[in-house]
This record gives structure tokens, sequence and C-alpha cells, in this order.
């Protein structure tokens, strides 16, 4: 079902570039405005450039950030800062990383995977599954960025099931563990190895191992739709039919991860709100009839509410000029019935049809709501008074976003965060012309 496509990375050059850890960056939608500004100064060669440029005094349809990026791109490319290898291969790529919330030395994993391009697949046809929701804004800058570049600068996160560990065993096999082609830390901590693999036997081998198995959208839903709908245009733009034949505009680059790898990490994505609540005893009345609620001192808080999330669904509640915390217990009478839709079993789900619609009855209180996955600055927000309230959850399991995406269905927005990210710019697939 996955039509792996080994193919010619283009990477950037450290003889040129100096450390490369100046020169990649964040997912582009994580990173805010301060952030954005840091990345542009911190080097002239920083894939910044390219992925989330600046707006200009004077930019217009000729002249703005796209035609900007793509003009660098191919100035990198002509000065060697960046460097297509010479043969089509896969790149194999680890990130060793601390648990978030766990403590100094503790919690360490490592995500393995391998950064390649595939054939990209209409949703619904069984090969690659969307698990989220997508907002148009976004996809209309991708759809900008690629068709100016025609270039896919930061990977599409994905999983497969690998239950035996026979993909990522056989990569294992084929690196020098000890001679990673990167080898830095980023600016988070996070130790990022990448290596290289072109043997012909060993690329079959993946690629034939990878065929029968679906693929999963853990991140990239945006940028996956947009890679789609480029190709459907430039297959009309040629006159090309719909299917058939395969061109560089019929791939996107994919970091390949497994669902059963234990340096996955799935967070929660709390939801914080800055408009007026009602005052507790209000809140008591309007969500007794769906939860139990239970005070809980804040030292024992979030330990409990990960423990009591094992076995049924639980929510945090932080209240402004509240000193406890409350955990708010679904009752089995409003838990989902047997034949509910996967999408309807989520936390998440209940979260906003029990807890969200009732404390925020109108839908522009539900659009100031506020995103995090940390936990702390959840409670932070509440308890230094910039934030009415905050609710908590536990996260959501691989096995869940798996069974929605399989029933054709999408989660609510901002329903997982998949930890650690791929950076962008360690390998970027510049399609041919």
């Amino acid at each position: 079902m996955a039509n792996l496509i080994p193919f010619r990375g283009v990477l950037y050059n450290p003889a040129s570039v100096g450390d490369i850890a100046k020169v990649v960056a964040p997912p582009y939608d994580i990173i805010d405005a301060a952030g954005q500004a840091a990345l542009h100064e911190r080097h002239p060669n920083n894939v910044i450039r390219i992925e989330l440029g600046l707006d200009e005094p004077g930019d217009g349809p000729g002249r703005n950030r796209y035609t900007r990026a793509a003009s660098l791109l191919r100035d990198w490319l002509a000065t060697g800062a960046l460097t297509r290898d010479p043969a089509p291969a896969i790149y194999p790529y680890q990130i060793d990383y601390q648990a978030p919330g766990a403590g100094p030395g503790e919690g360490r994993r490592v995500l393995k995977g391998f950064l390649s391009t595939v054939e990209l697949a209409e949703f619904g046809t069984g090969h690659i599954y969307p698990h989220e929701n997508t907002r148009s804004a976004a996809k209309a800058d991708r759809m900008e960025l690629l068709s100016a570049c025609r270039a896919n600068v930061s990977p599409i996160f994905s999983l497969f099931s690998d239950p035996e560990g026979g993909v990522l065993a056989l990569i294992d096999k084929s690196i020098d563990a000890d001679r990673p082609r990167f080898d830095f830390q980023d600016d988070t901590g996070c130790r990022q190895r990448l290596w290289t693999i072109d043997d012909p036997s060993v690329l079959k081998t993946l690629t034939d191992a990878l065929k029968p198995k679906p693929l999963f959208i853990a991140d990239g839903h945006h940028r996956y739709e947009t890679a789609l709908a480029y190709r459907r245009h430039r297959r009309q733009e040629a006159g090309l039919p719909a299917a058939g034949g395969l061109h560089p505009f019929d791939s996107v680059l994919m970091l390949f991860s497994s669902l059963e790898d234990p340096g996955l990490t799935v967070l929660p994505t709390h939801r914080v709100l800055t408009t007026p609540v009602p005052p507790l005893a209000d809140i008591k009345r309007l969500l007794g009839e769906t939860c139990d609620i239970e005070a809980i001192p804040r030292q024992q808080f979030l330990r409990t509410l990960r423990s009591r999330g094992q076995a049924a669904p639980v929510f945090g509640l932080a209240l402004r000029g509240e000193a406890a915390l409350l955990l708010l217990s679904v009752k089995p009478s409003h838990r989902p019935k047997a034949g509910a839709s996967e999408r309807d079993k989520l936390d998440v789900s209940l979260l906003q049809t029990l807890v969200i619609n009732r404390l925020c009855p109108n839908e522009s209180d539900q659009h100031a709501l506020i995103y995090t996955k940390d936990d702390q600055e959840a409670l932070d927000l509440v308890a230094q008074g910039k934030a009415t309230a905050s609710l908590l959850l536990n996260p959501t399991k691989v096995a869940e976003v798996r069974a929605v995406a399989q029933a054709g269905e999408r989660m609510p927005h901002k329903s997982t965060y998949f930890f650690p990210k791929p950076l962008t710019g360690l390998v970027i697939n510049v399609m041919p012309e």
C-alpha cells in the first residue's frame, strides 16, 4: 500500500555552512514570531528563510516571501550550501530526547525512523490515512510555498505498524551507528542523528517491506493535503490523466516511524479558557449531571489525573481564584455506548460535548481557546491570572488514532501532539524538473 520511493536528497554541506544545528529549524507551525526572527538572525543559510520567510515592504504577487524562498533555494544549490546526493537513498533518523514531564536524567527515549519520499495516495484509498481536520488558510500558505519552490522542505510525520520490529531492525543493521552523517544537539536538548542508506539491495528490501503497510499521518495533514492538490494541479496543467505514470510531483517527503516504537510519545493538548466562566457553584451545577467532581490538591493532581484516566475518561479543571483543582470523572451513564463511533469514544470528544459546550456555549468563547501541550503551563496560566480556567486531558493513545483513521473519521481539532517532531531542513526533496 505504501509505495516508498528512495530519492536523491538535498542536504546541507557542513564544509560550506558550518554547524548543522545553526541552519535547521523546528516545524514551521510551532514557531512563533520571536522564534522566526531569531532563526533568521542565527545564520544566513538557516532553512527558516525558505520555510517561513519574512514579509517585506513592497511585497506583491511577483515579489514576496515565496518567490524569495525559491530564489534562495536555487542560490544555495548553486553555491554549494546545499548539495544533492549522487544516488537514490533513504535517510535513517534518530532523536534522543527526554520525555516531557520527566525529571532530570529520567525518561530518556529514542525515536527511530527514516526519511524517504512516498507516492501520494488520495484519502479513502486505504493507503494513507489522516486523522485530523485541516484549515484552509494554512493550506493556502503551504501551496504558495510548494508551487514556488517545487520542493518539500519539511517532512510529513507518518506511522506504520511494525509489531515484530523488522523494518527498523533492518535499518539498524544497515548503518554504522557510531558514524552518523549528522550528529548534533538542538535547541531543546535533543540529540539529532542522521545516516544515509543507498545500497540498492537494502532499499529494495525496505520498499518491499513497506508495500503492504498502510500509513497513518501523525503530523503534517496540511502539507499532505497541499501535496495532493499540487499533484492534481500539475497533472491537469500538463494534460496528464489523474493517475498513471510517476512524476516528481506524485510523491512527498515523509518521516516513517513505527506505531509500536517505545520512543514515540503522544502528548495531550490542553484547553485554556480566556473568556469569563461561571462561578464554582454554577460550574458544579452545569457539570454535575455528567461528571463526578472531586477536589484534588495540586501536588497530587497530575498523578491522579493520569492514573484514573487509565480506566475511564477523566479531565482536570483549574479555575482562577480557586486553590484546589477539580477532577471531572465522566459518569458511566454518559460514557460512549456500544456501537459509538471511534471519534465519539475519544476523551477529547467527550470533553467537547460534556464540558466545553457547557462552560463556553458561545462560539466566540470557543474560538478564544488557547492550546498547550505543557501540563504546568496550563495550570500556571490560571494561577497567574492570565486565563480564567484550564481543562487538562490525558494523552490520546496511538491505537485510538489508528482506529479513528481506519474508520474514515477525523479527530477533533488539536487532539494529538506527537513528540518529538522531526526538524525542518535535515533532508530536502527538491523535485527534478
